[in-house]
């Protein structure tokens, strides 16, 4: 195959890839130009992390900035009349899943001469970025919106992150940090094609895990929609290289009070849905116009996957019930819980299927929230 590029998949416009950047001329967001994928004997299995599969990442790293993050539980269980698996993503080492996007993404502009990097994130991808650049010797900067809890920023500020709160919404968040981007390069979770290279490691994970074969089926939270990119990437590579023998079906749980690209896959249309967001127990997915919202749904629809739109009451119901099986993660996990109950009584997912229900954060994350949910908070 050609060498790796950067592609503006709008346009097919490519960029060499040695050269460090966030976005296309015209300010489009990027992708690296599809990969020939590896095979099982490329796995370095004497690497205990998403490292193993460095073969398949579009750019030799030298020294990766590696915390260990990667090779998550896989657990199946006996649940809602069948047998899924439940990747437990939130197992990684700031909490979230994140961490696979953030540990290739630092790698590999450290490894360009990049310094200094700039996120915008109220959560798990600031947690994350900031994480590895401390790490990787790297300065950080993180832009949340004004209104984010303190909670949320302490994990940051702990790694030595500078944190700026930025008046107004989440919005003004991204667009301030975009204005930035003109003095510290842009390392968005969001933006930056090399994240994708990050959480394509998940797909690899899950075919090692099932004895090296994709499973029918794939449920996922979804706001930004970088799993879903990555699954589709990850997969798409493994079938490229003969190891797989069919794309898993791609499903995106969103929140019914912020679900753009569900809105937008019912629609069929051109143009993102627009949507009146409200606030939802699933804050971790709560982005009312995802970046990547074209390819995200082109990547479902290309796996035969669907979108679901979960109610509050339903996130609040599959998040008692992960917990009282062991699993505490955080509100927004629940969707995708809540997904396969509603895809299993449809008749869309069976249980001789073999399906994962992808868990992206740590409840530790949202312990104030379900406090207030359980009642166990002064105040709740």
């Amino acid at each position: 195959m050609p060498e790796p590029a950067y592609i503006d998949p709008a346009t097919d416009q490519t960029y060499p890839i040695t050269t460090p950047r966030w976005c296309s001329d015209t300010g489009s967001p990027l992708m690296v130009t599809p990969l020939a994928g590896i095979t099982r004997d490329a796995i370095d299995a004497t690497c205990r992390s998403l490292w193993r599969y460095r073969a398949a990442l579009p750019l030799p790293v030298a020294a990766p900035i590696t915390l260990g993050e990667g090779m998550t539980p896989l657990i199946a269980r006996d649940w809602r009349g069948a047998r899924p698996y439940f990747k437990l993503e939130w197992q990684s080492p700031t909490g979230s899943f994140k961490d696979r996007g953030a540990s290739v993404m630092l790698s590999m502009l450290r490894e360009q001469g990049i310094r200094h990097v700039l996120e915008d994130s109220s959560g798990n991808g600031g947690a994350a970025v900031a994480a590895y650049a401390a790490a990787g010797g790297m300065a950080a900067k993180i832009l949340v919106p004004a209104y984010t809890q303190a909670g949320k920023t302490v994990q940051m500020r702990a790694y030595g992150a500078e944190c700026e709160l930025v008046p107004g919404s989440r919005a003004d968040t991204s667009a301030a940090a975009e204005r930035q981007a003109r003095d510290i390069f842009y390392a968005s979770h969001a933006w930056q094609a090399f994240f994708l290279q990050g959480t394509k490691t998940l797909a690899y994970e899950l075919w090692e895990d099932l004895g090296f074969r994709a499973p029918d089926n794939i449920i996922i939270p979804t706001g930004g929609g970088s799993n879903i990119l990555g699954c589709d990437i990850g997969f798409s590579e493994l079938l490229r290289a003969g190891e797989i023998s069919h794309l898993p079906r791609l499903f995106a749980a969103q929140p019914e009070h912020c679900a753009p690209l569900h809105a937008t896959f019912l629609s069929g249309a051109d143009t993102l849905a627009t949507i009146d967001a409200r606030p939802t127990l699933a804050e971790g997915t709560s982005i009312e116009r995802p970046i990547r919202w074209r390819d995200v749904l082109g990547a479902i629809r290309r796996s035969h996957g669907q979108t679901v739109a979960i109610s509050e009451a339903e996130i609040e119901a599959s998040h008692e019930a992960l917990a009282r099986a062991g699993f505490y993660v955080e509100p927004t996990c629940a969707t995708a819980d809540a997904a396969l109950a509603r895809l299993l009584d449809a008749g869309v997912i069976t249980a001789d299927q073999t399906t994962v229900v992808v868990l992206t954060g740590s409840g530790l994350k949202a312990t104030q929230r379900i406090g207030e949910l359980l009642g166990a908070l002064p105040g709740a």
